[in-house]
């Protein structure tokens, strides 16, 4: 059964937007609230704010992976160069190949900034949070490197996602007009 143009319509829409809100907000990360963050934290301002700005992110990337997910099956299994799980017979079907295989690195990433250095960074501010308030010091060298390594891997993950989902669209350019 041939999949409903509306449904198709609706999924390629979704598709769209899932697409330009996580490679945008990616843009934004690193072009926007990184470097706001980098003043901040040298003038010995609030490391919340790269923290909450990673938070607010973290959850509209997720969100975007599910519909990617969702509206990239339907979108695949209706296209007619489709011809089954991992059966690359033809241009466009190596090319989605290697897309998604460059989308499964980008949600591991995503999944290593999720739940491995957001919640160690929070951790380091907790910590320091906790630590001023019982003896009011304000601070100490290895707390502030070991921030500032953290927020530099961020950092370099948050580019690498965002080189690999600009990869993403280049490959689904190419997919776009590959025929048989």
């Amino acid at each position: 059964m041939a999949t409903p143009d509306w449904a198709l319509t609706i999924a390629y829409w979704l598709h769209m937007i899932a697409t330009v809100v996580w490679i945008g907000g990616l843009a934004a990360m690193i072009f926007l609230a990184a470097p706001i963050s980098r003043v901040r934290l040298d003038e010995g301002g609030d490391e919340r704010l790269r923290l909450r700005s990673l938070q607010r992110f973290d959850s509209l990337v997720w969100f975007c992976i599910i519909l990617l997910v969702g509206t990239g099956l339907l979108q695949m299994s209706s296209h007619p160069n489709y011809q089954g799980f991992l059966d690359i017979g033809n241009r466009w079907s190596t090319v989605i190949l290697i897309k998604h295989l460059l989308f499964l690195v980008m949600v591991l990433i995503s999944a290593y900034l999720s739940w491995g250095l957001t919640p160690k960074l929070d951790r380091f501010i907790l910590f320091k949070t906790q630590k001023r308030g019982a003896n009011g010091d304000q601070g100490d060298g290895s707390y502030l490197e070991s921030t500032r390594k953290i927020t530099r891997r961020i950092s370099i993950l948050l580019t690498i996602n965002l080189v690999l989902g600009i990869c993403v669209l280049g490959l689904t350019a190419v997919a776009r007009v590959s025929r048989m």
